[in-house]
């Protein structure tokens, strides 16, 4: 009695000299299809062409948001100061982008809440990606033409670059960048690295992308359930399996996998980006979920016991200082007697939360005046912790009417883990613009 096996369970015969099946077709210069190795290991019936040419095209938008809102992130962190030019650490990178004063305080915060958000949700797109295309990783011969050469550099650039901006990215949410590199220079030219990279290999695979589509349709595999899973045709790029193993899961199954693994990553980090109640969900906020009991229960990233702030330093004898063409002196009280504004604000963590509260101090723009700040100056805002730099905000920031020396928050006393005695707060900057435990305001000339 003999049995037949269907095409799906018969095995390709293979040369056991040349590793390679002497049934699969040659290329038009009769050579040999490129060949991953070890053969055993990459057997999957589901890659192919038009797998990852699908992967690589739900990729592309996500990427391109990512990478918008990344420089829009990045450029703010360096506003433009007496003219075009940045000051500051970073300064020799150019500014392309700032926030204009008519635009909402939470704008900002939709950018980096997107960019941290939408980086992560994307990942598990990245890593099928990946997995896609393993198989060339190992093809051999490694390079055989000027082409292959640039694909393969590219290829492995890409996979370099992309861990590297994932990883950064990662440990910056959770405070994990502190060993010796600037997270901010590491990550914006991995992201100008990756980005080069990315189009160049979008246009070499652009061709297969287009033949893949016209060949299997562009939705018709997903309407494949496992008892219609097929492997590819061969193709020269090596990512067909020259000796496919049964289907396990069929390529809707994949697609099904990962996008639930990124929608699953959004339920659990978007609320840390939105906040409110949305909060209490976000199981990925790498510092908690509750902050406090009151008016001042919302987000910090660095507590006053953190930043080593002692009762001495914030108490009786604190004092605000501020500098111009003269030098004048306020206590708490002072300040708290003078005009008070109140604004909405948010702010914006660079680790991917934000808060909106309603902040009342007084503006920086009326102390400017007092000081007497000539026009155009920098300022400086100086805080009582040790080892903080001084914050440097330019013109356009400080002189915004809802720039603030904020005393107080939702109608009560700012605490001392969110600044207390008073600290800046502006529309449209990263977190750390808005300095905490402030005792100096300097107003000096570019």
């Amino acid at each position: 009695m003999s049995v037949t096996k269907s095409p799906s369970q018969r095995r390709t015969p293979v040369d056991r000299v040349s590793g390679r099946s002497p049934d699969l077709p040659s290329d038009a210069e009769g050579r040999a299809p490129l060949e991953p190795s070890p053969r055993g290991l990459w057997r999957s019936p589901i890659r192919g062409p038009w797998l990852t040419s699908f992967l690589g095209t739900l990729l592309v938008p996500g990427i391109t948001v990512i990478a918008l809102t990344g420089f829009i992130d990045h450029w703010a962190h360096y506003p433009q100061l007496g003219g075009d030019a940045p000051v500051g650490p970073g300064a020799d990178i150019p500014v392309l982008f700032h926030f204009p004063a008519s635009w909402p305080s939470w704008s900002y915060a939709v950018a980096q809440g997107t960019h941290v958000t939408l980086g992560l949700v994307v990942f598990p797109i990245v890593l099928a990606k990946l997995w896609s295309v393993m198989p060339k990783l190992f093809q051999r011969p490694m390079v055989r033409s000027l082409a292959g050469a640039v694909e393969r550099i590219s290829l492995l650039g890409l996979v370099a670059s992309v861990l590297v901006e994932f990883v950064t990215g990662t440990l910056d949410m959770e405070q994990g960048t502190s060993f010796g590199f600037n997270f901010n220079t590491v990550h914006y030219y991995g992201a100008w690295i990756f980005g080069v990279l990315f189009v160049l290999h979008a246009c070499i695979k652009l061709p297969v992308v287009r033949r893949a589509y016209r060949e299997r349709g562009v939705l018709k595999p997903l309407m494949q359930g496992l008892a219609q899973t097929k492997p590819e045709p061969p193709d020269e790029g090596g990512l067909v399996a020259s000796n496919p193993a049964a289907p396990t899961i069929s390529r809707r199954g994949l697609l099904a996998m990962v996008g639930g693994a990124s929608l699953s990553i959004l339920g659990v980090q978007v609320g840390e980006s939105i906040g409110g109640p949305l909060r209490s969900v976000a199981l990925l906020a790498p510092r908690g979920r509750v902050f406090g009991t009151g008016p001042n229960d919302f987000p910090v990233t660095h507590t006053a016991a953190w930043a080593q702030i002692s009762s001495r330093m914030t108490g009786a004898d604190w004092r605000l200082t501020v500098v111009g063409a003269r030098t004048v002196s306020f206590t708490r009280e002072q300040l708290l007697a003078m005009p008070q504004s109140s604004r909405t604000l948010t702010i914006a963590c660079t680790d991917g939360w934000s808060t909106t509260q309603l902040w009342t101090g007084v503006s920086l723009a009326t102390l400017a005046r007092l000081a007497g700040a000539p026009g155009g100056a920098i300022l400086r805002a100086v805080s009582v912790q040790p080892g903080q730099a001084p914050q440097i905000i330019s013109p356009a920031l400080y002189r915004d009417e809802r720039s603030l020396l904020a005393l107080r928050v939702n109608g009560v006393d700012i605490s001392l883990d969110h600044g207390y005695p008073a600290r800046v707060i502006m529309p449209n900057v990263p977190g750390n613009f808005n300095t905490k435990w402030v005792h100096e305001l300097r107003f000096e000339a570019a």
